[in-house]
């Protein structure tokens, strides 16, 4: 699974991922640490990656386009540190890796995961 960490995230994150050998990319380390939302998931989406954000707008720009590409992650728990969070996308790829690779999104927060196939519908 090919991952892209937006810039809210611990840039250590992504070297911690590929670690464990994910190809893992941070937006800050690409280039893109001040780009638009929509400028990362045209990133994501031609390099079959998936975005993992704290950001609420990356669903909300694939439901109004109706896309069904980028998969995203939001995660909904703040001040993760880089080794919490590589634990965490660790247990939601385990979880959802198979949805994520046919196109969806997830949010976590604490204790609880969503799911969610693109494209999204009201």
């Amino acid at each position: 699974m090919k991952l892209l960490l937006d810039q809210e995230l611990p840039r250590s994150a992504a070297a911690l991922l590929r670690a464990t050998e994910l190809d893992a990319d941070h937006v800050g380390d690409r280039g893109y640490a001040a780009a638009s939302d929509a400028a990362i998931l045209a990133l994501a989406e031609a390099e079959g990656r998936v975005v993992v954000t704290l950001d609420a707008d990356f669903h909300t720009l694939l439901a109004l386009a109706g896309a069904t590409a980028p998969p995203v992650i939001r995660i909904r728990i703040e001040g993760l540190r880089a080794e919490a969070l590589l634990h965490l996308i660790q247990t939601v790829l385990a979880q959802t890796s198979a949805e994520l690779t046919l196109g969806a999104v997830v949010t976590v927060q604490e204790g609880r995961l969503r799911l969610r196939r693109l494209p999204l519908t009201p």
